[in-house]
């Protein structure tokens, strides 16, 4: 079975779908649509931006989300039977499998990205990488320190992000260590991402979310929140609006998917960071990237 993936923020560079504008009619007509729902023009910053300014909230979560869904509807034999997004790019994969609308899914990542960036000017916050230890071990450590600190991303098996307040979460770095952790690294992000401190942008977001139609999908979701294949738009709903501040469960999504019936897993955006992890995941499973 064909599975197609979607990347999360973290995956942009500067000139991003540049090669889809000019060399697509529809993707040329996506991005300007693109560039009027958002109201400036995301793909000046996207083709010819710097880094810095493509590491701005309101401008990664959409470039990253437009990547993936404009490449996936220029590719000419896209006939998905399963997809899954990590984080983001969930939005992608359900605009990738017929639940949102392209003016809905964006529409709505743009939201979701101002609303996290309020949400993390509230409380100084953020996240980790944990190298070289179990899932249960980490989630031993967070639930013995002082403050927030959460499992965040089941990224593959011996990488493990947490999130949580800023003081907590450098205390359980320094406890991942001493419990035997290869490396435990704080990240260069700007807050505390699928973790309780995200509660204001998912109070935020679910209004919006609850206002946008989702249609029945043409396969099924492997949402972040279950790691399960979904298919009824009213669960895929409940599951979106949990997705902020619970935790990102890829290693058990792409297992699923696996067990399922996954033959080939098809990374659809910018850069190759899930195919990496999927092959971490399953030694076995086959990979490539769109």
């Amino acid at each position: 079975m064909k599975a197609y993936v979607f990347p999360g923020q973290g995956a942009q560079f500067t000139g991003m779908g540049k090669d889809l504008y000019e060399n697509s009619a529809l993707a040329k007509e996506l991005f300007e649509k693109a560039n009027e729902i958002l109201g400036f023009r995301i793909t000046d910053i996207m083709f010819e931006g710097t880094a810095e300014e493509l590491k701005e909230t309101k401008v990664t979560q959409p470039a990253v989300f437009l990547h993936s869904v404009i490449l996936a509807k220029t590719l000419e034999d896209f006939k998905p039977e399963m997809v899954a997004g990590h984080s983001l790019g969930e939005f992608s994969a359900l605009v990738a499998n017929g639940t949102l609308s392209f003016e809905d899914g964006l529409k709505l990542v743009s939201q979701r990205a101002l609303a996290m960036q309020k949400a993390c000017e509230i409380t100084p916050s953020t996240m980790a990488a944990v190298l070289g230890l179990a899932d249960n071990v980490v989630e031993e450590v967070c639930a013995s320190i002082d403050g927030v600190v959460v499992a965040a991303n089941y990224n593959c098996p011996g990488q493990l992000v947490i999130s949580g307040e800023t003081s907590a979460v450098e205390k359980a770095c320094e406890a991942m260590k001493a419990a035997g952790a290869k490396r435990a690294l704080i990240l260069p992000v700007g807050g505390a991402f699928h973790s309780p401190m995200m509660e204001p942008a998912r109070e935020e977001l679910a209004a919006a979310i609850e206002a946008t139609t989702f249609s029945t999908p043409i396969c099924p979701v492997y949402q972040n929140v279950t790691a399960n294949a979904v298919s009824d738009a009213n669960e895929i709903k409940k599951n979106l609006i949990i997705q902020l501040t619970a935790p990102v469960k890829w290693t058990q999504s792409v297992q699923q998917m696996i067990a399922d019936g996954a033959t080939l897993f098809t990374e659809v955006g910018p850069g190759k960071v899930l195919t990496g992890l999927i092959n971490k995941i399953d030694k076995e499973a086959a990979v490539a990237n769109a």
